[in-house]
């Protein structure tokens, strides 16, 4: 299956501040504001930012070795000021283990570069984010030089 270029997601409302969001596939996700268990739109962000990185990550990544482990946690502070509610200092933390093997050892060689590559150049989420407000970028709580790439 070939995805188009342009992206598309329908929402519907379900009742006062719960919605339901389908994608052109027929998948569906139910979002709410945070009266209960769905997704709030701001979590829906966060997670759109650790999924993308991560798809790049581990596509990377997996082609050397299957990680023992892979998580990713997004975070964001919300605040309020002159330029309306936004998150600011935006986090990506991966929290990523291969075994301890020659396998592993060469996924592990590539995991830095790897989050770097994604957050500078391939992950659609974050560099449209980017723009406007910094991504910072962690493997296992350890800062990752960025490339630079986005800058040239």
């Amino acid at each position: 299956m070939t995805i188009e270029p342009r992206r598309r997601v329908s929402l519907s409302r379900l009742e006062r501040g719960r919605y339901r969001a389908t994608n052109g596939r027929g998948a569906e996700l139910i979002l709410g504001h945070g009266e209960n268990d769905d997704f709030t739109p701001v979590e829906l962000l966060l997670v759109a930012m650790a999924g993308c990185s991560a798809v790049d990550v581990d596509f990377i990544t997996s082609k050397r070795s299957e990680p023992e482990r892979f998580d990713v946690v997004a975070t964001g502070e919300k605040m309020r000021d002159e330029l309306g509610n936004r998150l600011v200092d935006l986090l990506l933390d991966f929290q990523v283990v291969f075994p301890d093997d020659e396998r592993g050892v060469a996924a592990e060689s590539v995991l830095a570069r790897a989050v770097g590559q994604s957050h500078d150049r391939l992950c659609t989420v974050t560099r449209t984010i980017e723009v406007p407000s910094p991504v910072a970028i962690q493997v296992r709580g350890a800062a990752v030089r960025s490339t630079g790439a986005a800058q040239r």
